[in-house]
């Protein structure tokens, strides 16, 4: 019996997609849905970007976006939670107020339920690494810690997982400090 193959959704299909509050993303051609972020997790993005938000201001080296689809490729359509760019970069990473190449920093918060810990922690990481994303950061409110990953070419590889007053740092925020438990404070 031959195996029927799935023709490959687009970005282009995406569009069809209803207004649902739902999160429609597509990796190698393949429909992810999730829905509307909780309370709880939009209070550690609001923790997390008001730190980064505060920081940028007074040292503005680059741009950061909550909740913005970044578009790969045709088959490629992710919605990360925050998107740190370089102002250096943001002209060759944007195009038509999207973000159409690999942003520095990617934060992704976990949401409830294996099936989306898998997907941040396994699929999203290949992804961005295909792509060239610097640095992943994912937040895990279950175990309370920020796990950070750096690009080694091939893959993100995690260098860190901080809890409590372990302090948030990266070479692409220089001088950027937060201990990784004022992003768990609710």
């Amino acid at each position: 019996m031959a195996t029927k193959i799935e023709p490959l959704l687009t970005v282009a299909d995406l569009d069809a997609c209803p207004d649902d509050n739902n999160r429609y993303e597509l990796i190698e051609g393949e429909l992810f849905v999730s829905r509307s972020p909780g309370i709880p997790h939009q209070r550690l993005l609001h923790n997390l970007q008001m730190e980064l938000g505060s920081y940028l201001k007074e040292n503005p080296v680059g741009i950061l976006v909550p909740g913005t689809g970044l578009i790969f490729s045709d088959y490629d359509a992710v919605i990360p939670d925050l998107v740190f760019v370089r102002k250096d970069r943001w002209a060759d990473v944007t195009s038509e107020q999207k973000i159409i190449s690999a942003p520095d920093i990617v934060v992704e918060i976990l949401s409830l339920g294996s099936e989306n810990r898998r997907r941040d922690l396994s699929v999203k990481r290949q992804l961005y690494a295909k792509y060239g994303v610097k640095e992943y950061w994912i937040v895990d409110s279950e175990n309370q810690a920020v796990l950070i990953f750096h690009l080694q070419k091939p893959t993100l590889e995690e260098i860190a997982t901080l809890r409590g007053i372990d302090e948030i740092t990266s070479p692409l925020l220089p001088g950027f400090h937060l201990k990784a438990g004022a992003v768990f404070d609710l």
